[in-house]
């Protein structure tokens, strides 16, 4: 069996890093926007309130603060699987799509509100470590790929084109010329 799945070990190690690094990545870029969009609401001495309660939240409790977002946009997510299993796939991936970044985003902010009292938890830091250790994993998988992929590209760069792909550029920006003139 080991031998029958050998060969399609690696490629599903790829994409499960690929996933997983682009999890990380909607991760850091979505918090800051959360962020700014929480730092525009009005509500100052709500938001101060909240930030303070949060603070003296005992470990177990602040845990439960970081998993409510999750809860309260689960019934978003069966929303779009139901638009799914009855044919609404546009909406359906649109659903799931702000579901998900909705979700990272809000769950990434919470996290550096409560990330101090959640590392108190030794479960929680174990799994804390386990996942920079997988996310570390990941960029080691991947980062190689990426340079060939980006050396790859490079060939095709304007740059190092050959003759045939410089004439084909020359002759795409004539053809656009007149447009971009009327």
């Amino acid at each position: 069996m080991r031998r029958l799945l050998r060969p399609f070990l690696r490629p599903l190690l790829i994409v499960l890093a690929v996933v997983f690094l682009f999890e990380a990545w909607l991760w850091e870029h979505l918090a800051p926007v959360v962020g700014w969009v929480v730092a525009r609401i009005p509500l100052r001495q709500i938001k101060a309130r909240i930030a303070a309660s949060i603070e003296h939240l005992p470990p177990a409790a602040t845990l439960v603060v970081f998993v409510v977002p999750v809860l309260l946009l689960l019934p978003l997510k069966f929303l779009g699987l139901w638009m799914l299993t009855h044919g609404f796939w546009l909406g359906a991936l649109g659903v799931l799509a702000f579901a998900k970044v909705v979700s990272l985003g809000v769950t990434a902010f919470i996290f550096d509100l409560t990330r101090p009292k959640l590392l108190q938890l030794s479960w929680f830091r174990r799994l804390y470590e386990r996942v920079m250790a997988w996310l570390a994993w990941a960029h080691e998988l991947i980062d190689p790929i990426k340079r060939r992929v980006k050396q790859w590209l490079r060939m095709f760069s304007p740059k190092r084109a050959s003759r045939t792909l410089k004439l084909l550029l020359r002759i795409r920006r004539r053809m656009q010329a007149p447009r971009a003139a009327t």
